[in-house]
């Protein structure tokens, strides 16, 4: 197990993983057969070849190996379904997996880690984290330490964070079973999400497009939203300090747009509604509890900020009153 506590960082295709905001993945793509077999035609390290084998292209790759030709802006990873995959993955992924099904398959994980690629290395259902973290230190000296965890299947966030504090090297969650779990992940620590896209990946051939998207949009929602208030930025650069402001704005607006809801919803339980029904010594209260979270603020610089924000949710709730719609947020089903 690695006994280093510094942050390994990992460039993936033109992604920094594990420094700065967390990243969203969406072109994860596998070459092997349903439930992780082998496609026919093609084996391992440990056996040759059969007749009519042609790799990539080979018998049940080929829709596979169709997305990992149609690249287009972002990054790609894919697991082999053989050795005779690993040419051609080396010259059109920007990253290898070493997937759950063949964790245990040592000389072609030995092979996957010398291709030159950084590799993903998955967390099969029921290896410890001694085995995951033991697994990536023996690809790490195969790759130059370009290794990066990911936890996949039925997420265990616990056990993440624990991979990530204990190894230091980054860790990414594959959501594409439940995008729902995107704001979990990356609040447990998680430095990026793989998300199926609408091209495919590694879930159902079905899934439409439409469908991919929303689960990406989803994905990204929660790296702006939660990764903003949980993940620390240093940025260098002009641009970067820009981008990092845009993901704290988008973080603050959503909240904004909540708390004014919520609010609304106050104005209909009072006695007295509206600007009339102001609370003057909560409203005192309330900043110097922010305070303590924002003590550079202070209490002074918070009182017109925090005043402008009741404001603006007095004023949506009398709009809103006025013309006759609910002050309850609409909720499905």
């Amino acid at each position: 197990m690695s006994s280093t506590l510094e942050r390994h960082v990992v460039t993936v295709g033109g992604l920094r993983v594990g420094d700065g905001p967390a990243v969203v993945i969406d072109r994860r793509i596998s070459l092997r057969g349903p439930g992780g077999a082998t496609r026919p035609g093609t084996t391992g390290l440990g056996g040759a070849t059969e007749p009519g084998a042609t790799g990539l292209g080979g018998v049940g790759g080929a829709n596979g190996w169709d997305r990992v030709e149609a690249r287009r802006d972002g990054v790609t990873l894919v697991e082999p379904g053989s050795a005779a995959d690993l040419p051609a993955i080396a010259g059109a992924a920007d990253g290898v997996v070493i997937g759950v099904a063949w964790t245990r398959d040592i000389p072609l994980v030995r092979a996957v880690a010398g291709l030159g690629l950084p590799v993903v290395v998955e967390r099969r259902a029921s290896a410890t984290l001694e085995e995951w973290l033991g697994l990536a230190d023996y690809c790490a000296l195969e790759c130059d330490d370009r290794v990066i965890l990911c936890e996949t299947g039925r997420l265990d966030l616990g056990l993440l964070r624990a991979a990530r504090a204990a190894s230091g090297r980054p860790v990414l969650a594959d959501v594409s079973a439940d995008p729902g779990l995107s704001a979990a992940a990356v609040a447990a620590g998680a430095d990026g999400l793989i998300v199926d896209g609408p091209v495919g990946g590694t879930g159902d051939a079905r899934r439409t497009e439409e469908h991919g998207e929303a689960d990406v949009r989803v994905a990204e929602e929660a790296v702006a939203l939660v990764g903003a208030l949980v993940r620390p930025e240093a940025p260098a650069t002009l641009p970067e300090c820009r981008q990092a402001i845009d993901r704290v704005d988008a973080a603050l607006a959503t909240l904004l747009e909540r708390r004014a809801a919520l609010a609304g919803i106050v104005q209909t339980l009072k006695p007295v509604g509206g600007f009339a029904g102001r609370d003057m010594a909560r409203e005192r209260a309330l900043v110097a509890r922010m305070a303590e979270h924002a003590p550079e603020l202070g209490e002074a610089r918070l009182v017109p900020i925090m005043n402008a924000v009741i404001e603006a949710g007095l004023s949506l709730a009398e709009e809103r009153s006025a013309n006759g719609r609910s002050q309850r947020p609409e909720t499905a089903g």
